[in-house]
């Protein structure tokens, strides 16, 4: 599933990025890519349980998560438990004009199909 978020035909309209919600093997693939940012939005806690190597964690729902992401660019990976919560933050990091893709089923897809996360 592709969704766009506009066209940036104006070039003082804001950047536009868009958001590609993939299955467990094509994210692996794309995280293991060298210029793809991962981050797990989830809260501290649910990162401490268990997150994928060398994920980032910026929690979607903190006060501070506009802030954090500020700096964002090009491709940048997101997940959390289920997919819910890494689609509102890929929605904004598209906004930014990052191209971001969204794990699908989140971190329970990732562990059913026997990928492996550390704590």
């Amino acid at each position: 599933m592709l969704v766009c978020c506009g066209s940036n035909r104006n070039a003082e309209q804001a950047p536009t990025g868009s958001v590609k919600t993939i299955g467990v093997e094509e994210f692996a693939k794309t995280i293991g890519k060298k210029n793809v940012r991962l981050i797990d939005v989830r809260t501290p806690k649910e990162y401490a349980e268990g997150h994928i190597a060398e994920a980032e964690n910026i929690d979607v729902k903190a006060a501070d998560f506009s802030s954090r992401i500020q700096d964002a660019k090009g491709k940048v990976a997101v997940y959390c438990r289920s997919g819910k919560r890494s689609l509102m933050a890929a929605e904004q990091l598209a906004a930014k004009g990052c191209t971001v893709y969204n794990l699908d089923g989140g971190i329970i897809a990732w562990q059913k199909a026997g990928k492996p996360v550390e704590n």
